[in-house]
């Protein structure tokens, strides 16, 4: 097997990556240092480029060399764009002299890194996060600058990974780029954790599990437990926007069948999982979320408004649906009432899991996209490198 330096950029993984329970932790951040440990249990060299946070600028975790950046509220407003962000991921990308680079999620870093990768002839692997990093509107980037930068990083890109079909041809329609399509890994779940189908739905407890925000559209759930007073359902989640999600929290504690969690961690999310007869998303726009692969893993099946690639449909992991009150709660009905759907969705769910999306099969794909061809790499022995904060 061939080891690398694989450089893996993700600016908001600090946490992720050492193990925090606080500040923003989402699906992108858990995945990218999933796989950083991995690939440097696999032997190869791994550094990991997030924002600093205290005075440290360089650790080991995990057998991964973290190295940080600026701070994110570091510098004048208007100018910290270019110093010292920009400038300090150069740095960073300078000092990890990686042979390849990776970066998940459309943003202006994806042009930043690429950028410095194509000077320098380094590979660099880009990976969407969900189907607005291949959308042509780039719904997700407000600003010219983003949309500009974003673009110029596919350009740049060596590799394009993407979550599945729809948007591998979506890619291909509105960037020109090809992408290959590698299914996202999620950990194995303790065995004692995954559900039996053969003993029927735990219960008829609903689980929301997603940052309070928009995209996921929170007030819809209130919706579906104000018109289904018998079912009960459990919200966890952190508020992104405290604009948004403090009404939204705020109603839901006005509600006699809706329990708010706040933020879970990690070790505490499989029995939240266990006790649920579905888990519910109602977002109008995602990848595959993170969310779905836990449930799945565990044997939950998945009620969702949102069905990327028909997944959900047409491997019967639960029940796609209408994203109105009146159908997501019909939805739920239909698995907790009876039993033999809701034991032929789950079993199918852990089937899939099983088949798609374990450890040792998807990382395996991503690790032959980073290692690349056995050409010879450019090594940059002799830069000057920046003195390390």
């Amino acid at each position: 097997m061939i080891h690398r330096r694989i450089c893996i950029v993700s600016h908001a993984g600090y946490r992720a990556l050492t193990g925090g329970t606080s500040g923003h932790i989402g699906g992108v951040e858990r995945q990218t240092s999933f796989l950083a440990k991995w690939l440097a249990a696999r032997g190869h060299s791994v550094d990991f480029v997030t924002w600093r946070h205290g005075a440290e600028t360089e650790a080991m975790v995990d057998g991964v060399r973290m190295l940080t950046v600026c701070s994110e509220d570091e510098g004048i407003r208007g100018l910290r764009f270019v110093h010292p962000r920009w400038t300090s991921l150069v740095r960073a990308l300078r000092y990890a002299n990686a042979d390849t680079y990776y970066h998940n999620t459309g943003e202006v870093v994806t042009g930043q890194v690429g950028l410095w990768c194509r000077t320098w002839r380094r590979r660099f692997v880009f990976s969407s996060a969900s189907h607005g990093d291949c959308d042509g509107a780039l719904p997700f980037l407000p600003t010219r600058r983003e949309r500009i930068l974003y673009r110029i990083g596919l350009r740049c890109a060596d590799a394009v990974i993407v979550q599945n079909e729809t948007q591998r041809r979506l890619m291909q329609v509105n960037f020109g780029r090809a992408s290959e399509v590698v299914a996202m890994p999620c950990p194995e779940p303790d065995l004692r954790d995954v559900l039996r189908p053969d003993e029927g739905p735990p219960s008829a407890r609903v689980l929301w599990v997603g940052r309070l925000c928009p995209e996921k559209r929170a007030e819809l759930l209130i919706d579906v437990a104000k018109h289904a007073p018998d079912l009960q359902f459990d919200v966890v989640g952190p508020i992104e926007n405290a604009a948004y999600g403090e009404p939204i929290v705020a109603e839901i504690r006005r509600l006699a069948n809706v329990t708010y969690h706040g933020r879970v961690v990690p070790s505490a999310m499989p029995e939240l999982y266990r006790r649920a007869v579905c888990l519910l998303c109602t977002s109008h726009l995602e990848g595959l979320p993170n969310t779905f692969l836990e449930a799945w893993s565990q044997g939950l099946p998945v009620v969702s408004t949102w069905d990327p690639d028909n997944v959900i449909r047409h491997r019967e992991l639960g029940v796609a649906c209408a994203s109105t009150p009146a159908a997501v709660a019909d939805a739920v009905r239909s698995l907790a009432s009876s039993p033999d759907r809701w034991s032929r969705a789950s079993s199918h769910a852990r089937t899939y899991y099983m088949a798609m999306h374990r450890p040792e099969l998807t990382f395996s794909a991503f690790e032959r996209i980073l290692v690349g061809e056995e050409t010879e790499l450019v090594n940059v022995r002799n830069l000057r490198y920046l003195p390390r904060r």
